[in-house]
């Protein structure tokens, strides 16, 4: 794994596991979910809402570009 791969892996699981753990406290604490619900329930909202990261190699050597649904286009980063 390049340098940029290691790093779109780290900004995914970080925005993630954020995510999770923001949805993981709003629904156990506002819903009447209990169980193995509250947690499948965050993992999906997680994965949803969270940006994906991905390294992808071009004429001007490797980049990084992320999307998120609340974002129209692809945006590359620094």
């Amino acid at each position: 794994m390049t340098r940029l791969q290691i790093r779109a892996f780290l900004y995914q699981l970080g925005c993630f596991a954020s995510l999770f753990i923001l949805a993981r406290y709003v629904v156990e604490r506002y819903s009447g979910l209990t169980g193995f619900w509250v947690p499948f329930i965050a993992f999906v909202i997680g994965t949803f809402l969270a940006p994906k990261f991905q390294a992808v190699k071009t004429k001007d050597g490797e980049k990084l570009y992320m999307k998120w649904i609340f974002i129209k286009s692809v945006k590359e980063i620094g």
